[in-house]
């Protein structure tokens, strides 16, 4: 793993449990460039898309108590907001990528996520109301449920959905709903322009000095910006598989493949989806790089952050596919 990781220039952390013993934690870089803080495993680091997990677990509780269902109609709870929003969309369709909705940041026609600028100022990123101006706008691609089109607009109106429907706010409704029930304290929707002392920078080049605070929204909402630890990490993966989170019938719906996207993983309601049922959750923005990936046929999971945008994705395959040989 150590060789790997300094192969692929991985600045970030790596963790790897086998059979719920921590195998290996190992750290790479440095959380801050300038001031010359080397990376520890302990480091709070930023998920990027991986927070989509969260989201949908925060959409399926709401569904568990009754306060959504999956074929609730979007178009009544956004009221005059978003009018290109189709009627027929539903949240099924956001938490499967199948609602054919204009996506503000299209992954499929960005071709450089470290060039990429929001269309606002990134300052006015701050609850998910704020995102509204950015969601508007864009056309609809497809009809709803046609086919898979990977849709950061619609995770971030889904948190919309969320709050209209329970009165609270999106990071509450995470920190309450997810981070709390799984014993997350090192978790949390951070501000980039105030990360606290164990939250690392995120660079957009292998060695400069240049962050990416002024390419991702000062707080994220449902589509990412997330910042978490390894160890976090592992015990959302435990407390998801065990029922803490929502029940393991509701853990078996959202990890049922809604999409086989050509040259992808298949995908379930938040959640990229393996072979031998494993299930993995991904990340990659400007200066973020996440994969982490649980394997419950091995007792396996894996774990690689990064402040990077590159590094994490390649590295995983790497040990993944050592640790599948070997066991």
């Amino acid at each position: 793993m150590r060789a790997i990781a300094t192969e692929e220039a991985l600045s970030g952390v790596v963790r790897l449990d086998l059979d719920g013993q921590v195998e290996a934690e190992l750290a790479f870089g440095q959380s801050h460039r300038s001031r010359g803080i080397e990376m520890t495993t302990d480091a709070q680091l930023a998920i990027a898309s991986g927070s989509k997990a969260f989201t949908a677990l925060v959409v399926m509780s709401l569904v568990e108590q009754g306060d959504l269902a999956l074929d609730s109609r979007v178009r009544p709870i956004l009221g005059d907001d978003l009018p290109l929003v189709d009627d027929r969309i539903t949240v099924e369709h956001l938490l499967a990528h199948r609602s054919g909705i204009g996506d503000y940041l299209d992954e499929d026609a960005v071709e450089d996520p470290d060039a990429y600028l929001m269309p606002v100022p990134v300052h006015q990123l701050v609850t998910t109301d704020d995102y509204l101006p950015i969601l508007d706008g864009h056309p609809a691609k497809f009809a709803p449920g046609e086919r898979f089109s990977y849709c950061n607009s619609g995770f971030v109106i889904l948190a919309l959905i969320t709050e209209r429907v329970s009165g609270r706010s999106f990071h509450d409704l995470v920190d309450e709903r997810v981070c709390k029930p799984a014993g997350m304290t090192d978790t949390a929707f951070l501000r980039s322009d105030a990360l606290p002392g164990r939250a690392a920078l995120g660079y957009l080049d292998d060695h400069g000095l240049t962050t990416n605070v002024f390419h991702l929204p000062v707080r994220g909402s449902g589509d990412g910006g997330i910042y978490t630890t390894a160890a976090d990490i592992h015990a959302f993966w435990e407390s998801l598989m065990a029922g803490r989170i929502v029940s393991p019938e509701t853990v078996t719906e959202m990890t049922q493949p809604r999409s086989d996207p050509k040259d992808r993983l298949r995908y379930g309601f938040g959640f990229w989806l393996g072979p031998d049922n494993a299930v993995s959750i991904h990340g990659f923005d400007s200066g973020v790089g996440f994969v982490s990936v649980h394997d419950p046929s091995r007792h396996l999971t894996l774990s690689v952050m990064s402040n990077k945008s590159r590094g994490a994705w390649p590295c995983s395959q790497r040990i993944m596919q050592i640790v599948s040989g070997s066991s």
